[in-house]
């Protein structure tokens, strides 16, 4: 609760540039507070009309646009050896950073897509895809859609939910994986059928 109230007093303070700052600094593995925690509070301001909801849901995707694209760019351009000289000062765990390779070379870009909805392992993909040498175009397809898709979800929790968006963002907390996993398969869903109906207009 503390935390929520600190939440809501910097918000009132500096308004939609919590989501532009507050969101990259989650990505790089300063999670104070949670992206996820940030972004349903988001929700409920535009439901109590606080916030305008085309500049709230605009300044969240690119707040965690600017994030992830910034620990890739690190990861790309210093490498593990850099990483791994100062990787504690930004607290950076070697041991979640090579888990979060592992993951990328056993799913490929499906890791990266997910990881927006893993918190712990979110704050390191990006530094690990950049390690790993991804092609840029390639990153920013899935991190880009990953970002729309988080940002999406936890900010129309706060929305739809209003007064009872903490509670029910609790219990999503504790099954994340599975919320992450229907996020996905509705959003595969959604572009299988877009491109379905495009090739029957085609043919």
């Amino acid at each position: 609760m503390e935390a929520l109230a600190w939440l809501e007093r910097v918000f009132d303070q500096y308004g939609y540039l919590v989501l532009l700052i507050g969101l990259p600094v989650d990505f790089i593995a300063l999670p104070l507070p949670p992206g996820q925690t940030t972004l349903a509070y988001t929700g409920y301001l535009i439901s109590r009309g606080t916030l305008v909801p085309a500049a709230a849901v605009l300044s969240a995707f690119l707040g965690a646009s600017i994030g992830v694209t910034a620990t890739y760019t690190i990861g790309y351009q210093a490498g593990a050896r850099l990483l791994d000289r100062f990787g504690k000062r930004l607290m950076i765990r070697p041991e979640v950073l090579e888990k979060s390779r592992r993951y990328y070379e056993r799913y490929g870009n499906r890791f990266l897509f997910a990881s927006f909805f893993l918190p712990g392992v979110r704050q390191f993909a990006g530094y690990a895809v950049g390690m790993l040498k991804v092609p840029y175009r390639t990153f920013a397809i899935y991190a880009y859609a990953g970002a729309a898709c988080w940002t999406g979800a936890f900010i129309a929790i706060g929305y739809a939910f209003g007064e009872r968006w903490e509670a029910v963002y609790v219990l999503i907390e504790r099954y994340l994986v599975y919320f992450g996993v229907a996020v996905g398969l509705a959003v595969a869903a959604f572009v299988a059928a877009r491109l379905y109906r495009r090739r029957r207009k085609a043919g």
